[in-house]
């Protein structure tokens, strides 16, 4: 099987075959050349600490007494350090020969880097709320505890990861290179650059072009931001999943021995938290909704619904689900069952409803007929828990289908809408009354659909596990949209097709 990690190994090999060619021919021109690139390569790895930690200093200097010179420099060698670490490790990999020792000194130097990085830009975040607020200070404050969060997740995974990595050593497994842990920190690099250079930005600067460019991305809207955060987010829990994954058995073994309950409340801790980061993205999508921030509240309910696959992927990847019951038997209910149920409640019932009703329930702008905007939020909750129950206790469930509109589809179906709305509201458009009757009625049908227990929906997660370039395509095409105005056009009509999709779709006989 063919793996870009031989093809690497390739490249270094006729790289480290050219250069001693060179060395026979020309013995001191070689030895020169080869010294040279292995201390540019060292240089590449080691650097980067002095390199952020004079950032810090920077950092404290700008809190201290709001310079922008030391701002700019801070941002400049933040970048530096940023550009050193997307290199360092494809650069040692060619000119130094002993890659396990590379391997081993830029995670060292990862973790060192981070542990200093991640605190400085929560403590930053906190300042720019108080002396330099660039919009509403609830949403800077829930910005600045959303960094501080992922401050704390980047650190717990880094000592976890070491945890792992010192048990499989003991145990006589040579730890590997995992793509999860090269994509952080491909991802980690540029949005810690960014984030500091958002947390100290000094508003009166120099009237010098770098100074304009570094002021431009201090400014980039929060949406932005969250993207990249939400995305590094998953991206570290992803690395947590895939540890436990190739390392968890072996650990658990000599930890629970024979114990086979611990060893399950310990494993259940995994998806749970995964479950409880599925609610928390429900209620924040509602704080970014009621500070008039529809784009960020509906890229969180993007991630709710992520954390609701990650915490059903995971819990039967370490069998924890309890079997289906065999037909017109009795469902087994779970502590770990009954905990995403009220996160779906919160996140996919509770979390949409008050959002519609935050964004529809002061019009002023349509003369017309008025929705009962609360009645309405008030149904869609209660037939949306309806749903969840139903599909706890069915008793006949489809493998691979949901028989009506799943919970998360119907949440975003109702709120995609909601961009449109708001942006109409805020621009004072006359197509606004359109939006406010279209997302009404939208409420209407997905309350229904939710409902129609005798149509089948596709399982989007599983199609995109077995189908793994369905995600590929649509979470990049998301991103990109994301930044421009037709985020909620490109959502609504892809939720639109998923809500026609039974009618193109063979109906499975559910054997009742």
């Amino acid at each position: 099987m063919f793996r870009p990690s031989a093809l690497v190994g390739a490249a270094s090999s006729r790289d480290t075959a050219e250069t001693t060619i060179k060395a026979i021919k020309h013995p001191v021109l070689g030895t020169n050349m080869l010294n040279s690139k292995k201390t540019f390569a060292n240089i590449l790895i080691y650097a980067r600490p002095p390199l952020v930690f004079a950032g810090m200093i920077c950092a404290i200097h700008v809190m201290l007494t709001r310079n922008a010179l030391g701002f700019m420099l801070g941002v400049l060698f933040l970048f530096t350090s940023m550009s050193f670490d997307v290199i360092d490790r494809w650069f040692a990999a060619r000119f130094n020969p002993d890659s396990r020792f590379v391997d081993l000194a830029d995670r060292i130097m990862d973790k060192i880097v981070f542990s200093i990085i991640f605190p400085l830009l929560s403590v930053g975040m906190m300042w720019r709320m108080i002396y330099f607020p660039s919009g509403s200070k609830k949403t800077e404050l829930l910005h600045a505890l959303f960094v501080l969060f992922l401050c704390i997740t980047v650190l717990i995974r880094d000592h976890f990861a070491s945890f792992m990595r010192s048990f499989a050593i003991r145990q006589g497994f040579e730890p590997e290179a995992k793509e999860f842990t090269r994509l952080r920190t491909l991802v980690a690099a540029p949005l810690s650059a960014l984030l500091y250079a958002r947390a100290f930005y000094i508003p009166e600067g120099p009237a010098i072009a770098v100074y304009s460019w570094i002021s431009w991305l201090a400014n980039i809207p929060i949406r932005g931001f969250l993207v990249c955060e939400i995305l590094f987010l998953i991206i570290n829990f992803a690395s947590i999943a895939g540890y436990c994954k190739k390392y968890g058995t072996y650990c658990l073994d000599e930890i629970c021995m024979d114990d086979q309950q611990l060893r399950r409340r310990i494993l259940a801790s995994f998806p749970n938290a995964l479950t409880v980061m599925n609610a928390m993205m429900g209620m924040l999508a509602v704080f970014f909704a009621h500070q008039e921030k529809m784009k960020e509240a509906f890229l969180i309910m993007i991630g709710a619904t992520i954390f609701d696959k990650l915490d059903g992927a995971m819990a039967r990847k370490l069998g924890l689900t309890a079997p289906a019951p065999p037909p017109g038997g009795k469902p087994q209910i779970t502590f770990g069952g009954i905990m995403d149920d009220i996160a779906d409640t919160v996140s996919f019932c509770i979390a949409p409803a008050w959002i519609y009703y935050i964004c529809l329930s002061d019009n002023s702008q349509c003369n017309g007929f008025i929705f009962p905007v609360g009645l309405l939020a008030v149904i869609y909750t209660v037939l949306g828990v309806s749903r969840l129950i139903y599909f706890t206790l069915d008793k006949n469930p489809i493998p691979g289908y949901f028989k009506g509109m799943p919970t998360p589809a119907a949440a975003l179906f109702v709120t995609s809408p909601l961009i449109m709305y708001t942006r109409a509201a805020a621009h004072g458009s006359p197509e606004v009354c359109f939006w406010y009757y279209f997302c009404s009625a939208i409420m209407i049908v997905a309350a229904v659909v939710m409902n129609l227990y005798t149509v089948q929906y596709i399982h989007v997660g599983r199609f995109m596990d077995r189908h793994p370039w369905f995600g590929r395509i649509n979470m990049p095409l998301i991103v990109l949209f994301a930044f421009t105005p037709y985020l909620g056009y490109f959502a609504f009509a892809q939720l639109f097709l998923y809500v026609l999709s039974p009618l193109f779709i063979p109906k499975v006989k559910t054997g009742t």
